[in-house]
């Protein structure tokens, strides 16, 4: 049941060294950091930023219907002031109470790392829903729950947010969340107060040190969803390095994954469409055919399992969820269909995530690996040439542009070409769809095509402008075009029915 909100002198006593200027008696029932999202009710928590300070916008916040402000300094304001000393610290635990803690009655499962948490939440959707549980989903792709679907601007929303999706997920009948949990928003404290029920991560390789700046604060930040948080159960690769040492330093109830894990796959053999294994584990052992490709992606599935089965789901349910897991937007989609040329689109956008694209297309063909790749503008300078040797292990590299945002394509393309080596047989084309054009074009039948970097993204963002761009239709129109252009079509004296 949704929240009847509550006074702003119960809220104060919530926090520490947290003063009221005014008065202390309206009813606040909901909260936003956003100026543009006030309605009656709401209590507007102006959040300094990078680039923009929230404080500038209170006027335009009580214009809206703002019954008080949160802010970390007096402002000259007749509406009621919660003043603290660092409003995004309170954001979290204001939105929380406010919604009646909604993580305290479903079971909220937060996926952390580097690669795989898109898929590994929407894996556990799947899994759970087949087991006949009410789920809910906040990701990179979109947020969705009770029929409904939403774009997601960010992978795990601001703190205000995020509460209010759980609370209206509460309020749906829903029983099982799966959160992505960025290192940016542990950083941000965008999950703060909520309670996991689950806990899991998947790897850590690099990424993001635009913004962390080395590897060591980077996993730091990822550990805090273990260390900062109340959690249940904890889920961990201990294939990864830094899952096995993270592993080693919790307490409590921890479920590993990997080849000696808890949770373990053996027996891995590729089939038309999937792959075929058993998964062993506390809770029982099974053969089983799952509609997944790679090594990476049945270790994504084993992530899901262990998750489900900590959130108390019974194991042959599970397992029959894993047997028909539904497919991830791009993530190592085949966008070919029948097509003797099999063709890949996939969100790989890290090192480690391109190298492990194209050892698993390897498996899939006795064919060439030929990968398309680029890097995003305005981040991660550092791991352009890193992307670029991840890549040379195609039969062909073609080196394109990715988002290049504000920064010269050019310039980015030169820089993943850096890394690849002398000798590797490279294509560089910046146009991101004449680079598709090309790599389609290259290929014979029994090659695997690898369009890496996007995966589902809708757009491409390209000096301040989003403009359409979808991997998956401009790399099918590309394979359709080929196919017309080398169909002989009908011979003489036929006749085309």
């Amino acid at each position: 049941m949704a929240s009847e909100g509550k006074q702003v002198s119960v809220l104060a006593a919530q926090l520490d060294d947290a003063r009221v200027v005014g008065n202390a008696n309206p009813v606040v029932t909901d909260l936003t950091h956003d100026s543009r999202r006030v309605a009656p009710g709401s209590m507007y928590v102006a959040i300094s930023g990078s680039h923009v300070d929230g404080h500038d916008f209170v006027e335009s916040a009580v214009a809206g219907g703002a019954v008080a402000l949160c802010v970390d300094h007096e402002m000259n304001s007749d509406v009621t002031q919660l003043v603290v000393p660092d409003t995004r610290v309170a954001l979290g635990e204001l939105a929380s109470f406010v919604h009646d803690h909604p993580s305290r009655s479903i079971d909220v499962i937060g996926v952390t790392g580097t690669n795989g948490k898109t898929t590994v939440t929407h894996f556990v959707e799947s899994i759970a829903q087949a087991g006949g549980l009410v789920t809910g989903l906040i990701g990179t792709i979109h947020t969705r729950y009770a029929g409904r679907a939403v774009e997601s601007a960010m992978t795990t929303p601001e703190a205000s947010d995020f509460q209010r999706l759980l609370a209206d997920m509460r309020d749906e009948g829903v029983q099982v969340v799966a959160a992505e949990v960025s290192s940016h928003a542990l950083e941000f404290g965008r999950v703060a107060s909520t309670r996991f029920a689950v806990a899991a991560f998947t790897n850590l390789s690099q990424d993001h040190l635009d913004f962390h700046g080395d590897m060591g604060t980077y996993r730091a930040a990822k550990e805090r969803l273990f260390s900062d948080y109340e959690l249940k159960s904890a889920v961990v690769n201990i294939d990864d390095p830094a899952g096995r040492d993270l592993a080693g330093t919790l307490r409590g109830e921890l479920i590993t994954v990997g080849t000696v894990g808890d949770v373990s796959v053996s027996g891995l053999t590729p089939m038309p469409g999937g792959s075929r294994f058993t998964i062993s584990t506390p809770w029982g052992r099974s053969e089983l055919a799952a509609p997944v490709l790679g090594e990476f992606n049945v270790s994504n599935l084993a992530m899901s399992a262990a998750c489900c089965l900590a959130v108390g789901m019974n194991f042959d349910d599970v397992v029959a969820g894993m047997s028909r897991v539904a497919g991830v937007p791009g993530r190592f989609e085949i966008v070919s269909g029948s097509d003797p040329i099999v063709v890949i689109v996939d969100y790989a956008h890290t090192p480690e995530g391109v190298a492990r694209a194209v050892d698993t297309a390897r498996s899939l063909t006795d064919g060439r690996v030929i990968g398309l790749i680029g890097a995003g503008g305005d981040r991660d300078r550092a791991k352009r040439p890193a992307m670029g040797a991840a890549i040379a292990t195609a039969d062909l590299a073609v080196i394109t542009s990715d988002n290049p945002r504000s920064e010269d394509p050019d310039a980015i393309v030169a820089s993943v070409v850096s890394g690849l080596g002398e000798g590797t047989n490279h294509v560089m084309e910046v146009d991101r769809r004449r680079a598709i054009d090309i790599a389609v074009d290259a290929a014979e039948s029994g090659d695997v095509v690898l369009v890496l970097g996007r995966g589902h993204e809708p757009y491409q963002q390209i000096a301040g402008e989003k403009i359409p761009f979808d991997d998956r239709i401009v790399a099918a129109e590309s394979l359709q075009r080929l196919r017309k252009s080398t169909d002989p079509g009908p011979g003489p004296g036929s006749i085309d029915t």
